[in-house]
């Protein structure tokens, strides 16, 4: 750690990727913190997949844990399109772009590989607690308390919720911010983070048919395929259009069964020239149905609570954002936590300094996030074609573009990402898009150079 550690001390709620996450930077910047993970594993046998793109794996190799993490990935291949006939329409070298752009490609890794490699390279496991439900989270000028359901209390300077679109921690944070100022946070807040879709996720055996490290889409109107091939495993995501939006406190339970009935619902799609859905699926290893929120909250705080992940911003997993955008904002938050401190000579912060530091954290983030989420969107409209502009858009003028358009498009995104303040770079690689953050100053790129796709209505 670069500093002795504080007397401040957050409250992280929440050991999945954020979680986990936090708990890097939080010790690199010399914070002390726990994490309340109410699982028995940080690691569960659950979800599929997670990218990694080069803005995450730069602050990953700031933390020492991405040598860890390429351990388990696979470098990716193509990228293919195909329309529901199973005819192709794309075979591009967009993630060959991607490393010239950044010097650094995509990682495909299970997920909960993944998160196994975070927690292994923590440089303190002690303070990720597993089994331990939050019951309840009070807070006043003096700090906060968390009560675990086995009674047991935790005392600390601020609470993260890093614990999902379904946060309990997001619910006690908007009691408290009606209570001290009625009509804060409003029902159309609280509604803002939607699912229009749903998603079948499965994990399956290596399928040698599929190739071994590519990644394909199958268009198709109000419903798409989306995988990626490892020589070991699949990983499968289908989307389907819901009958209505669903949005909190409505939290949908899918059961098995609801899964083997979307897949017989898609049982004789092509998913190459030569394998359907069907033979497919009976190859899988996990399954699960789950809903794919999208939207970004108009508050991400209150008094000592804060939120980062997916409870504050959550986005399509079409192009594989939200897991890199995660540990964007644990790593902002905490620039602006430790600059706090530094300014006022790591002595505990009043409440009033905690509420400017999440200010802060909060500017920087948002117009970012909007990027992400508008980009994420666009490109899940193009794969389901909820009109038929979206149709025309991607089986027709999409593939008329040079290969390089989308990864140029992506890599504004990328190029602007933010790292930690407080730790040097090293050695991380460099492309031909140079990196463009500054320290605390809120990036928004240029709309100029996104070539064919700003024309076509995807420039962000």
């Amino acid at each position: 750690m670069s500093t002795p550690e504080s007397p401040f001390r957050v409250i992280v709620v929440g050991g999945g990727v954020a979680g986990l996450a936090a708990s890097h930077v939080l010790y690199k910047a010399g914070i002390d913190h726990v994490v309340l993970e109410k699982r028995s594993t940080v690691a569960p046998q659950a979800g599929a997949s997670i990218a990694i793109y080069p803005n995450g794996a730069r602050i990953l190799s700031q933390l020492g844990c991405l040598d860890r993490v390429k351990k388990t990935t696979v470098r990716c291949g193509r990228w293919y399109a195909r329309l529901p006939s199973g005819k192709k329409i794309i075979d591009s070298s967009f993630f060959r772009y991607l490393e010239d752009n950044h010097g650094f490609g995509m990682l495909n890794i299970e997920r909960r590989e993944f998160l196994e490699a975070l927690y292994e390279t923590l440089p303190d496991k002690t303070r990720v607690k597993t089994n331990s439900p939050v019951h309840s989270i009070t807070q006043d000028e003096n700090g906060v308390e968390v009560v675990l359901s086995n009674g047991e209390v935790y005392k600390g300077d601020l609470v993260l919720g890093c614990d999902g679109v379904y946060s309990m921690v997001k619910s006690i944070m908007w009691d408290y911010a009606n209570k001290a100022s009625p009509g804060m946070i409003t029902v159309k807040e609280k509604t803002a983070i939607k699912a229009d879709y749903k998603c079948l996720v499965f994990m399956t055996t290596g399928i040698p048919e599929l190739g071994t490290s590519d990644l394909t889409v199958i268009h198709g109107k109000h419903y798409s395929h989306l995988f990626t091939i490892t020589p070991q495993r699949g990983y499968f995501f289908v989307y389907f259009k819901l009958d209505k939006p669903s949005t909190w406190p409505a939290v949908p339970r899918y059961t098995d069964q609801d899964a083997d009935d979307l897949a017989r619902r898609v049982a004789d799609q092509p998913m190459s020239e030569t394998l359907t859905f069907a033979e497919i699926w009976k190859h899988r290893v996990r399954a699960t149905v789950v809903n794919l929120e999208e939207g970004i909250l108009d508050h991400w705080y209150f008094g000592r609570i804060a939120l980062a992940g997916d409870s504050a911003h959550k986005v399509m997993p079409n192009m594989a954002l939200g897991g890199n955008a995660s540990i964007e904002s644990v790593s902002v938050l905490t620039n602006h936590l430790r600059q706090m401190l530094v300014d006022n000579h790591w002595k505990k912060p009043s409440s009033a300094e905690i509420e400017k530091a999440l200010a802060r954290y909060q500017k920087e983030r948002l117009e970012r996030m909007k990027m992400m989420l508008k980009f994420s969107s666009i490109t899940n409209e193009a794969q389901n074609w909820p009109t038929v502009w979206y149709r025309i858009l991607s089986t027709w003028l999409i593939p008329l573009l040079p290969q390089r358009v989308l990864a140029d498009n992506l890599g504004r995104i990328i190029s602007s990402a933010p790292k930690l303040d407080f730790l040097e770079v090293g050695e991380f690689p460099t492309g031909r898009m140079p990196w463009k953050y500054t320290a605390n100053e809120d990036i928004k790129p240029s709309k100029s150079g996104y070539g064919g796709l700003s024309q076509l209505g995807l420039g962000v």
